[in-house]
């Protein structure tokens, strides 16, 4: 999974439609919103069935589960590596980006 295209566009499908909500199916822009929307959102993605279509590749519940873990990782190193801004006390600019 580590080729995988969090911003490729994505189809969640639900066998179950979520309480208050009769949609079974929802397009979004990039997988990362799908798998955000999937575990952050329904928070049991396998209690509604759900699994998720990214060009022509499927993923049940569970590969949702670890593609969202994985983008979660991924996020935390990406934000590990960035440069840390210092501001002037005075002006409060940045100094040095």
């Amino acid at each position: 999974m580590s080729s995988f295209d969090y911003s490729a566009p994505a189809e969640l499908f639900l066998s179950k439609p979520a309480k208050g909500c009769r949609t079974k199916y929802r397009r979004f822009a990039t997988a990362a919103e799908a798998l955000r929307f999937a575990v952050e959102d329904l928070r049991v993605p396998k209690a509604f069935g759900a699994w998720l279509e990214v060009g022509d590749e499927r993923f049940n519940s569970t590969e949702i589960q670890r593609l969202y873990e994985a983008l979660i990782i991924r996020c935390a190193n990406l934000s590990d590596r960035a440069p840390a801004r210092v501001h002037n006390e005075t002006d409060g600019r940045a100094i040095g980006a």
